[in-house]
């Protein structure tokens, strides 16, 4: 039976994260920088380890204010020290719950400028390596992140997601772009079928374009995330898929 990761964001005040959970198979978990705090963290962990999930950080700029989607240029040095900190949180959280952090996925700007930017992504995978060599990094399928995830000796899932379009080079299309996200839960499921069982997704002008899906995001921030992710589960199961659970 085919398998597929299920992966979504939580921890970020949102209010659906205890009804996300049955039908996910990782969660990332916002580090107190972009969202969340310490004691957020900490409950969010509590929930996945009684679902159990894979449990993630989910590193992000310190911008409160537009919740770390707006670019920050840091010198490598600052960027380092940022995803450290933020890591290290998460790794203790976990550790004190007698569990283990499981990977790592950044978060909004910073994964799209690790996309590709190879800079950036090498200090990312830099920094998630000298926390612990044994976590995973989640990146977008076929970028610079998975680059530097491999040049890193880093496991790496590559992410492909439910919920967003894609151009005709395999990329997401900006949030910018009117038809960049996907509103209709039928065809998000459709997405997710046809990357799961032929690595390809049907683009925004209708070519069909490989990608390699190793893990798919569910945006647990967006409306309706909870029922999209109840159906995808029921979805998937009726075409003998899955979840990779722990």
């Amino acid at each position: 039976m085919l398998q597929i990761d299920i992966n979504c964001d939580l921890g970020e005040g949102y209010p659906d994260d205890a009804l996300l959970m049955p039908f996910i198979s990782s969660v990332n978990i916002a580090c107190g920088a972009h969202a969340g705090d310490e004691e957020r963290m900490r409950a969010t962990a509590l929930m996945a380890l009684e679902h159990n999930l894979h449990i993630g950080a989910h590193p992000g700029f310190a911008d409160r204010f537009n919740f770390g989607r707006v670019e920050q240029y840091l010198s490598d040095e600052a960027l380092y020290d940022l995803l450290t900190e933020q890591i290290f949180l998460m790794k203790k959280i976990t550790d004190e719950l007698g569990t283990s952090l499981h990977h790592v996925k950044p978060h909004g700007a910073l994964y799209n400028m690790s996309a590709k930017n190879p800079a950036i992504a090498d200090t990312i995978a830099r920094a998630v390596r000298d926390v612990d060599a044994q976590l995973c990094l989640y990146g977008l399928s076929g970028s610079c992140s998975i680059t530097a995830a491999t040049a890193a000796g880093l496991t790496n899932w590559q992410e492909a997601f439910a919920d967003r379009r894609y151009d005709d080079a395999g990329q997401l299309l900006a949030r910018s772009h009117p038809a960049a996200l996907i509103k209709e839960t039928a065809s998000s499921c459709q997405q997710v079928l046809l990357m799961v069982t032929k690595q390809k997704v049907i683009s925004v002008s209708g070519e069909m374009v490989p990608v390699q899906a190793d893990t798919i995001c569910i945006h647990g921030d967006a409306p309706g995330a909870a029922a999209l992710a109840a159906t995808l589960s029921d979805f998937l199961q009726t075409h003998h898929i899955e979840l990779r659970k722990k």
